[in-house]
């Protein structure tokens, strides 16, 4: 047998857009003949991923898993909600959340690392999935979160099967109290998170960018009163105040009761759990959240098609 070389292998999936297994298997079914390689991949229906890549993936799941004391989230994106409801596209979330625990969260671990039941890393398996189903994919990210003592809860919303939704949420707790009453709380914080989207756990985690940014359009906005620069710092300062009660976490009203501050809710919690309780961090992720839609007429679509 011919030995295929990896530059070879990396012209043919460049050529087609398919999976780095499909591609070696190709040029060892052809003996290294490319142009045959690119023909054989047609006719298995796997260079169809290459067309596909450029389509908007905006639908699909959330993945999340649980083990010990860590917590990983993925989003898994795909062109329609109806592909979201397939059971191998399902099990595929599914599967990254659990290896995305594995490697930490880091992304490219994530697609490098085998698949389970398959000869393909995680990332072919993908673009098999893309050739097979007919829809373009991306695994677009992944965290993770872990605590030395403590839990990591979650909370999945419009859950399509365990641990599969449209909302997903990890908070993580430290505290050496009862990690049972523990878990109990976080949930119900991820579920606040869920609900409330903050952009931090406290001001001293807001993010120093977003920070200047606010104050500037809250400046600007105060100067449109006309009153003196003393009259508009306290200005700033008082909508600063608003924004980080909207917006950190330990600031928000609690959804859970619609009163209490949830750093108030917390310190209550604690008396309950027996020791102290710190919001280690947090990640909310959101289906689809800043992927631009394209919005196209169905007409012109058709027509579009019929052009070619």
């Amino acid at each position: 047998m011919a030995e295929i070389s990896a530059s070879l292998v990396k012209e043919l999936r460049e050529k087609t857009g398919a999976g780095m297994m499909d591609c070696k298997r190709a040029l060892d079914e052809t003996k290294g003949d490319l142009d045959a390689a690119v023909d054989w991949l047609r006719k298995k229906g796997l260079s169809a991923a290459a067309k596909k890549a450029g389509r908007v993936a905006a639908e699909g799941l959330i993945g999340v898993a649980l083990g010990g004391k860590m917590g990983a989230i993925v989003e898994v994106n795909s062109e329609t909600d109806f592909v979201a409801r397939n059971g191998t596209f399902q099990k595929f979330t599914a599967a990254a959340a659990q290896i995305a625990l594995e490697k930490g969260g880091d992304l490219e671990k994530v697609l490098a690392a085998p698949f389970p039941g398959s000869s393909r890393n995680v990332g072919d398996e993908l673009t098999h999935m893309i050739a097979t189903i007919g829809e373009n994919m991306t695994l677009r990210r992944a965290a993770a979160l872990s605590v030395a003592d403590g839990v990591v809860a979650s909370y999945v919303h419009n859950a399509a099967a365990p641990g599969l939704g449209r909302i997903g949420v990890l908070v993580a707790l430290e505290s050496k109290g009862l990690k049972d009453k523990l878990e109990a709380l976080g949930r119900n914080l991820a579920m606040h998170v869920a609900a409330a989207s903050p952009v931090a756990v406290s001001r001293e985690n807001v993010d120093a960018a977003m920070l200047e940014r606010e104050r500037e359009i809250f400046a600007a906005q105060a100067r449109q009163s006309g009153k003196p620069e003393d009259i508009i710092a306290k200005m700033v300062e008082g909508r600063l105040r608003k924004f980080y009660e909207e917006s950190v976490l330990l600031e928000q009203t609690y959804v859970i009761d619609g009163e209490n501050k949830v750093g108030k809710a917390i310190e209550a919690a604690a008396r309950e759990i027996g020791a102290p309780v710190a919001v280690k961090g947090f990640v909310r992720f959101a289906l689809g959240e800043g992927v631009e839609r394209k919005e196209q007429d169905f007409a012109a679509e058709v027509a579009g098609q019929l052009s070619k």
